[in-house]
């Protein structure tokens, strides 16, 4: 269900029950039951970000000077979502990891590239953290010959591929 719904989560619960080889009552129980469970955290779409006027994707990877404790970070998340709240930012991810030499990892839509350089200033700047390093990966919006652009379709299908296998085995 999950995977069909990754491809296409406008379809009806009717058009879903004949794809899936369920009735469509069954369908709509699936998904209550998919939502209530968490492992579906919202319905949305995949726009068009150049249409939209944003020009570059930047992947944001941050270091912070020191080991962050996790009331500390807890405190941060909750001023950067007030301040979300008042002030929204183009900021379409941000998370905490490991790898190039980073613990942070931001992605941001920018119009143009003063935009994400006033972003990144605003980063490097930001008064509840102590940033060591920055480095980013920039992504042109207009080209129009990426390898794979973002699509959760691929990832559908991946997964549909994986469960056909275990379920040889």
């Amino acid at each position: 269900m999950l995977t069909e719904l990754m491809k296409d989560s406008r379809r009806s619960d009717r058009e879903l029950a004949k794809v899936v080889g369920v009735s469509q009552p069954t369908v709509s129980r699936m998904i209550r039951k998919l939502e209530k469970e968490g492992y579906i955290r919202e319905y949305t779409i995949i726009p068009e970000f150049s249409k939209l006027g944003f020009t570059i994707m930047a992947v944001i990877f941050t270091k912070m000077k020191k080991k962050i404790s996790q009331d500390f970070i807890e405190g941060v998340r909750k001023k950067v979502r007030e301040d979300e709240r008042s002030t929204p930012s183009p900021v379409v991810m941000a998370v905490s990891g490991m790898g190039c030499d980073s613990d942070r990892i931001l992605v941001l839509l920018s119009k143009d590239y003063s935009a994400y350089n006033k972003y990144i200033n605003m980063v490097k700047q930001y008064p509840l953290i102590e940033v060591e390093g920055v480095k980013t990966f920039l992504i042109d919006l207009s080209d129009k010959d990426q390898f794979l652009p973002l699509t959760l379709s691929t990832l559908a299908r991946y997964l549909e591929k994986e469960a056909n296998t275990s379920a040889r085995d």
